[in-house]
């Protein structure tokens, strides 16, 4: 079996980060979503992801090509093993409000956590913006978040 690509799906919470990964999953696509599962461990209160799982995931064969999806602080340690970093990103008011509205993540709903996704959204969306391949805004329909990731995943295979 050959190692088909890998595609890093990251943003800022409130972007839409797992329901876009959800959807692909529904399409067929092989999704790791690192935020569940026991891909992070904390250290020193920062969400950091368990880096000897990442590299096994990331060294497994693959038929098909491998989308994951995860924001933490050593991430950067796998760029070079991604074929595609895809930065997620919508304006601020448009987060704001999915994060008020959501049910499936409790993380915003205090002020403290929306004062920390704000300061997120000024200091470390910019990093990423650097480092990705690509940039998918989600302030647009569903499908079309969607179509345009598999589109980038359809050209670098």
């Amino acid at each position: 079996m050959v190692r088909r690509m890998a595609v890093l799906v990251t943003g800022m919470s409130g972007v839409g980060k797992s329901t876009v990964l959800t959807e692909l999953a529904r399409l067929g696509y092989e999704t790791v979503d690192t935020d569940d599962g026991g891909w992070i461990e904390v250290v020193e209160g920062e969400p950091l992801w368990r880096e000897t799982l990442i590299e096994e995931l990331l060294d497994r064969p693959r038929e098909a090509p491998l989308i994951v999806q995860g924001t933490v602080a050593n991430q950067g340690r796998f760029y070079d093993r991604f074929d595609a970093i895809i930065l997620l990103s919508a304006p601020t008011d448009v987060v704001l409000q999915r994060i008020e509205g959501r049910n499936n993540n409790p993380f915003g709903k205090s002020a403290q956590e929306r004062a920390q996704i704000l300061a997120d959204i000024a200091e470390v969306e910019p990093l990423l913006r650097q480092a990705a391949t690509h940039e998918v805004p989600t302030d647009r329909p569903l499908s079309e978040v969607v179509d345009a990731v598999t589109s980038i995943v359809g050209r670098e295979q």
